[in-house]
């Protein structure tokens, strides 16, 4: 590719020292499971995300798995997800063996809807699953009234917006418990899988302490059944470093979009939206078209990656045909996969980068300058 969807190689050779040294501290310590590297990273991650306690674990999934575990939520159990997402949203639910109810989106900003949401609660329902999509923010005010209407625990699936803000707070410590992925691809990735929860609740904190670690708080003593997804010490030492770069490497990105909503907003291209309360950090840059696959074609002959996100919804996936839910009765989700692209974007973006991506988009077949932007 002339111009990668996400270098991720830049972000090593950015900080190879500080990354090499932090590998050699762990490697010279001889402790390699848990103990103070993971200890630091969670004190420091939830500082960052104004949260009183951070748990790390083993990647993403596990950390909306390990929640709901800590909330009792199992078979026979409901909770509320977004239709649009990615289905890792709905397979934690699935893991604890209860059942995913789809809302669908605000179709300006992709996110869950929360005039939708009341009309979903059944006496099933235990929680809600709202997801910071594409790193922006979910209305969470609605949501948590929802949730405090009806008795309902709030699960946050934040895996794309780490250091976004809702109304002046970051994200991390608004609904009962938090949950990351650290996978590379994030904005603040590790060079592996990684998760953590953050959350204020100090009870949640500990039960989520217990179940990645065998069910135990000391060897040999199991207290739960437990599973083993603990944050692995080097991707913790990665991620410590890492976390030092994120405002900047998050205000690079900011600049990219930026430029790509200004350069597109003369286009027929449906731009995004992001409300006055929210400051989103750009994990994705996704434009609509209704000739999306031609003009993904033409991006990628041009050397210019880009990737859908998502272009099957989980209602339409094999993987949930068991809940008999037809394509059409999602159509927002649908056709939400049938038109969205995202473009480059990533904090080692070269200007140039960006206004070459500019260039191919605007002078596309697939693009004319109606200027139905947003």
């Amino acid at each position: 590719m002339l111009i990668p969807f996400l270098d991720l190689q830049a972000a090593y050779r950015e900080l190879k020292d500080e990354i090499d040294a932090a590998v050699a501290r762990v490697l010279n310590s001889g402790w390699y499971i848990l103990g103070e590297e993971v200890e630091a990273f969670e004190a420091e991650w939830a500082a960052y995300c104004e949260a009183d306690y951070a748990v790390g674990v083993a990647n993403g999934l596990d950390a909306l798995t390990l929640a709901l575990r800590a909330l009792d939520i199992g078979p026979g159990d409901e909770v509320i997800v977004p239709s649009n997402t990615y289905i890792a949203t709905w397979l934690a639910v699935s893991a604890v063996g209860a059942t995913p109810v789809p809302v669908e989106p605000d179709p300006a900003t992709y996110n869950i809807d929360p005039r939708r949401i009341d009309a979903a609660v059944t006496p099933r329902t235990r929680a809600l699953l709202p997801v910071h999509l594409y790193g922006q923010p979910a209305d969470l005010d609605p949501i948590l009234a929802t949730a405090r209407k009806h008795g309902l625990a709030v699960v946050e699936d934040a895996a794309q917006a780490h250091g976004a803000r809702y109304k002046g707070r970051r994200i991390g410590g608004h609904g009962d418990v938090v949950c990351w992925s650290f996978y590379p691809g994030k904005n603040l990735g590790a060079m592996g899988d990684g998760g953590a929860i953050t959350t204020n609740r100090a009870d949640l904190a500990d039960r989520i302490r217990v179940l990645r670690n065998y069910g135990s708080r000391e060897k040999y003593v199991n207290e739960v059944k437990g599973v083993n997804s603990r944050l692995d010490p080097l991707q913790a030492a990665i991620l410590r470093v890492k976390l030092q770069h994120l405002d900047a490497w998050t205000e690079r990105r900011r600049a990219i979009a930026r430029a790509y909503s200004e350069g597109l907003r003369d286009t027929d291209l449906t731009l995004p939206q992001v409300p006055d309360w929210a400051e989103p950090v750009w994990h994705l840059y996704v434009v609509r078209s209704p000739k999306r696959d031609k003009l993904q074609a033409q991006l990628t002959q041009a050397g210019i990656g880009t990737l859908i996100h998502y272009p099957i919804p989980p209602h339409m996936q094999a993987a949930y045909a068991e809940l008999g839910i037809a394509p059409d009765a999602l159509p927002i989700a649908r056709d939400l996969a049938r038109s969205v692209l995202s473009l480059p974007m990533g904090p080692h973006m070269q200007e140039q980068q960006s206004t070459v991506v500019l260039d191919i988009v605007v002078g596309s077949a697939a693009v004319g300058p109606i200027g139905r932007s947003r």
